[in-house]
C-alpha cells in the first residue's frame, strides 16, 4: 500500500504526517530524510494497534504546508484537508479508542519508570518553554494539552488526576451535546482551525512526539 502524507516544512526542517494513521508521523533534515524513516514508522504504527497492512510502497505527498513554526519543536498547526470530511459514528468510536489507548499506553510507560526526573538530555527553549526531558515533564506536558485541544472545538475540558481520567471526562463533556460529527471547521486560539477529526489526531501525535527518537 502507498501512503499519502502531508508535508509540513519550515526551509529544509520537516514534518511528514501519515494521512491514513491518524497520529502516525515522521521528522527529518529533509523531505527525503523523513520519507525514508516513515516506512518504519508506519510499521511500529501497525503494531501498536495491530493493525495488518501488508507491504508499504510509495511515500506520497498530497498535502504541502509551508509552516512559520520551529519544525523542531515539534508542535504543527496543519489541518490536513481529509481532516475536513464529515465523520461516520463509527469512524468516532475508532478514532477515540484509539485516542484513549493512547493516553492509556503513554501512562502506562510513564508509570514503568523508576526515576521520573532523570534526563540526560540538553535544556533547550522553544516557543513553548524549555522542551520536556524528563519523564515527568514530558508526561505533564502531554497531560496538560488535555483542556486546550477539547477547548480548541468547544468542549469545556480540565486536567486533573491521569492523563487517561481527564481525556476520559472530556470525552464524556463532548457527548453531552452533539458530536461533532459533521467535523466544523472552528477558529481556536492564534487563529489555529481546528476539527474534530484533527483534535483526534493530534491526541495520539501529542503523545508519539515524546515518547520516540524523531531527531535528525
Amino acid at each position: 500500500m502507498n501512503i499519502r502524507c502531508v508535508w509540513e516544512h519550515n526551509g529544509s526542517d520537516t514534518l511528514l504526517y501519515a494521512i491514513d494513521f491518524p497520529g502516525a508521523f515522521s521528522r527529518g533534515e529533509s523531505l527525503e530524510a523523513a520519507k525514508l524513516k516513515m516506512g518504519k514508522e508506519i510499521q511500529a504504527y501497525a503494531a501498536w494497534l495491530s493493525l495488518e497492512i501488508g507491504s508499504i510502497g510509495e511515500i506520497e505527498v498530497v498535502q504541502d504546508s509551508a509552516c512559520e513554526l520551529e519544525i523542531r519543536d515539534a508542535d504543527s498547526d496543519v489541518l490536513f484537508q481529509s481532516e475536513i470530511q464529515p465523520l461516520t459514528l463509527e469512524e468516532y468510536r475508532i478514532l477515540k479508542a484509539v485516542a484513549l489507548k493512547s493516553a492509556s499506553d503513554f501512562l502506562a510507560l510513564y508509570n514503568a519508570i523508576p526515576d521520573k526526573n532523570r534526563s540526560v538530555g540538553t535544556r533547550r527553549n522553544t516557543f513553548y518553554g524549555q522542551v520536556p526531558r524528563t519523564a515527568e515533564e514530558m508526561y505533564q506536558h502531554t497531560k496538560n494539552v488535555n483542556a486546550y485541544y477539547f477547548g480548541e472545538i468547544g468542549v469545556s475540558a480540565d486536567n486533573e488526576n491521569s492523563i487517561l481520567d481527564c481525556r476520559h471526562r472530556g470525552f464524556v463533556q463532548l457527548e453531552k451535546g452533539i458530536v461533532l460529527l459533521a467535523n466544523p471547521i472552528i477558529e481556536g486560539s492564534y487563529g489555529e482551525k481546528w476539527t474534530l477529526r484533527k483534535m483526534l489526531r493530534r491526541f495520539v501525535w501529542h503523545g508519539m512526539v515524546l515518547t520516540q527518537d524523531k531527531n535528525h
